[in-house]
């Protein structure tokens, strides 16, 4: 088996693939942590399925998918933004925006009189099928996520935490949520890629829930959570390779393992550590 991956790892596709999900899970893990302590699960949910309706509206004009993916996905942050920045309307606003969209993604499809097999791999995700052009692209968009993350960090961990109390000291909470929206579809249009839009949830929400079992300081989290996404992502990536069986499946299988272990198992005990550790730093202070 180890010498049937070994001789596996040197093709260019294997290669391409490693590469690929190598970026698609740093950037989901950082934004993972974000979508799950802004309880905005149903706005990813959202922003894949609108992902697939632009693939589908690209394939109908002969454009590339993941064009089309990237434009649909940013598209419906903008609308999202605009119309539901406030957490009330936000799930209301959401769920009129995905309804209708979902409506345009039939019609493209009904009007397509080829084959559309490039839509349906956005909807399972095919790693194994990125070039040395799209790992390139990958790159970029990760690397402008994550720098745009890096510049709003401070501001949006404090909306995050308070947004009330943000609001009130002059941090332009709406600005910022439209500006997470933006990088949450660039996360959504990166992570499709491995997993597809069915699954998306799994890598934009798994790693951070489970995180948040672990350690309550955020610097902590997030390291935690990258290191789930990328040991989900390269664990099915490997496993896949030498089962044959599609990525998918073992990627939402390990990260789904993390999270019952992180829930019951491993989280408990270092969650019971911090608090500890916080006590008798509190008694050391006060003596």
């Amino acid at each position: 088996m180890i010498d049937q991956l070994v001789h596996l790892l040197g093709y260019d596709f294997v290669q391409h693939a490693i590469e690929a999900g190598v970026v698609i899970a740093i950037v989901s893990g950082v934004v993972s942590r974000f979508v799950v302590a802004r309880n905005m699960a149903f706005a990813v949910h959202a922003l894949a399925e609108l992902g697939f309706t632009g693939s589908a509206g690209a394939i109908l004009i002969g454009v590339s998918p993941v064009v089309g993916l990237l434009t649909g996905t940013v598209v419906t942050a903008l609308f999202i933004g605009a119309l539901g920045v406030r957490v009330r309307e936000r799930d209301a606003v959401v769920g009129v925006v995905m309804a209708f969209g979902l409506g345009l993604g039939v019609l493209f499809l009904s009007l397509y009189s080829g084959f559309a097999g490039q839509a349906f791999a956005i909807l399972f995700g095919t790693i194994t099928g990125v070039s040395g052009g799209d790992v390139v692209l990958l790159l970029a968009i990760g690397a402008v996520t994550l720098l745009a993350l890096a510049l709003l960090y401070r501001p949006l961990t404090f909306a995050t935490v308070d947004p009330e109390v943000a609001q009130a000291r002059g941090v332009p909470v709406g600005l910022i949520a439209i500006v997470f929206l933006l990088i949450m579809a660039a996360a959504v249009a990166e992570a499709v890629q491995v997993v597809g839009v069915l699954l998306i949830l799994t890598l934009l929400i798994t790693p951070g829930a489970t995180a948040e079992r672990l350690t309550a300081v955020p610097g902590r989290a997030t390291i935690a959570s990258v290191g789930i996404a990328l040991f989900s992502v390269l664990g099915g990536i490997v496993l896949a390779l030498l089962t044959n069986v599609p990525v998918s499946v073992f990627v939402t299988s390990l990260s789904f393992a993390c999270y019952l272990l992180g829930r019951f198992l491993v989280g408990p005990a270092l969650m019971g550590r911090e608090r500890s550790s916080g006590r008798s730093g509190q008694t050391a202070r006060a003596v």
